[in-house]
């Protein structure tokens, strides 16, 4: 029997530029400088192409002995990453994110953040939505944070 599937979405908006919000959303490698207290390590299991973090690349971040493995699916520069979680097994079968930047009329970007998965274990999906929504919406907001410090250097 398959799970229900469940989906959230958090939007931001910004004054940095796509392109900043962009690259700091895709350097896996880098998500420790920003995302802290939840990600306290970050690295490259395996770049992709456009080297580093383009098609096929796997971020792993968090901290240890616990680290989330993701895989890009999709890379547009500066405007859309999709990516689908590999590792470690999760309650949240089949996770994919998509994150797009979009720029405003107001001359800063719009993020959409959208997640989906497939509960694994019956009754467990909105759980597991709150948990990932929560995370992502933190991310989210470091995110905006950091590229806001950046493009006002």
């Amino acid at each position: 029997m398959s799970g229900r599937k469940f989906t959230f979405e958090i939007n931001k908006t910004s004054t940095a530029p796509a392109a900043t919000l962009f690259r700091l959303e895709t350097d896996g490698a880098n998500w420790a400088q920003w995302a802290k207290p939840i990600v306290v390590q970050s690295s490259w299991a395996r770049q992709g192409d456009p080297a580093p973090g383009g098609i096929g690349a796997i971020r792993k971040v968090g901290m240890w002995p616990m680290f989330v493995q993701e895989e890009t699916l999709e890379y547009e520069q500066d405007r859309r990453h999709v990516y689908k979680l590999v590792g470690p097994p999760s309650p949240a079968k089949d996770y994919v994110g998509e994150v797009v930047f979009t720029p405003n009329a107001a001359g800063g970007t719009d993020i959409h953040w959208a997640g989906s998965f497939i509960e694994r274990v019956p009754g467990t999906g909105r759980v597991m939505r709150a948990a990932l929504g929560g995370a992502v919406r933190f991310f989210a907001g470091r995110l905006v944070k950091e590229a806001e410090r950046q493009s006002n250097s």
